[in-house]
């Protein structure tokens, strides 16, 4: 009598945005093997391992659901988001929120059954009016005091609307605190990376930090566990910002902070705009600590870096280029 011959399941196929990015590699190479990885950017065609397909996409071109259409995709992590220090308002709003969109309603048409968006906890906004720790219900102000920070709520607005209404997609969105380490590009991280940073005169907010790595794992437990929902993605430890300055090896450079219009001439005319934003001033006044209790005990997750593994990497690196 012949043996039944077994076949195993077909591993997932999961599409990676923002797969040039230092969060994305990470993530990337956690669940290659496993399943099968498709790497996207709209910046850059990536160079990616053996086995994984990689595209850089238009996002109002044809090529993006060319890619939908070449592969029967399972779930779609939405990691890629461009930076208000990396690019002007108007392509940094089409290419968040508009190509958002077109990729929620691709999902949709194609039956992706799962999706998963980086968020950041800065659409709660900064301001002195805060609770001292917000949770997910908390409402997102953060346009109310800046146009540069309007692509991320709408961007969360968006996937919110698409969580409720089609419940098929399975979305998840990760609220995650300040982001750092090897390879990151965000606002934060380029200011850390500097020797000489600004402070505002009388004010040091408490912060949140989280090690790159920590935060890869959290979207790769994220995915595995497929919770839908929305998350903050937080340690429970906090560090005042004039602390984390000296303890990433930079100088304090004191800025002014009265009247509130100062600190924002002093960056435009000094040209700091890429490192010291105008619209990351209130967020240099004013805590925003988030309650990342959900996503740990959901998911159970808790990061594995602290502060000081985080800030050391900023440290050795200016002792290792002087």
């Amino acid at each position: 009598m012949a043996r039944s011959r077994t076949t195993e399941p077909a591993r997932k196929t999961i599409l990676v945005t923002g797969a040039a990015g230092s969060l994305a590699k990470r993530v990337i190479s956690r669940l290659h093997g496993r399943y099968q990885v498709i790497a996207v950017d709209f910046r850059r065609k990536v160079d990616t391992d053996a086995g994984i397909p990689s595209y850089k996409v238009e996002i109002h071109k044809r090529g993006f659901e060319d890619i939908f259409r070449a592969h029967r995709i399972d779930a779609v992590l939405h990691l890629g988001r461009i930076f208000p220090h990396e690019s002007d308002r108007s392509r940094r709003y089409n290419a968040n929120v508009l190509g958002t969109k077109i990729l929620l309603d691709l999902c949709r048409k194609y039956g992706v059954g799962q999706v998963l968006i980086h968020s950041t906890y800065m659409v709660y906004g900064a301001s002195p009016y805060n609770p001292s720790l917000l949770d997910e219900d908390a409402p997102l102000k953060a346009s109310e005091a800046t146009q540069d920070l309007v692509d991320a709520v709408e961007v969360e607005s968006l996937a919110a609307i698409f969580l409720w209404k089609h419940p098929e997609l399975n979305i998840t969105i990760l609220r995650p605190c300040n982001v750092l380490g090897p390879g990151v590009r965000n606002t934060l991280s380029v200011l850390l990376s500097r020797r000489l940073v600004p402070v505002l005169i009388g004010f040091s907010p408490v912060m949140q930090f989280l090690h790159v790595d920590d935060m890869a794992e959290a979207i790769a437990v994220a995915f595995e566990r497929n919770l839908p929902g929305i998350y903050n993605v937080a340690p429970d430890d906090y560090v005042a910002y004039q602390v984390a300055v000296d303890q990433c090896g930079c100088r304090r450079l004191p800025v002014p902070s009265i009247p509130p219009a100062l600190p924002r001439l002093w960056s435009r005319a000094l040209n700091w705009n890429a490192f010291f934003p105008p619209y990351m001033i209130p967020f240099f006044k004013y805590p925003v600590i988030i309650d990342g209790r959900l996503f740990r005990e959901r998911f159970g997750w808790k990061p594995r870096r602290s502060p000081h593994d985080i800030f050391g990497y900023y440290r050795k690196q200016k002792q290792v280029n002087p």
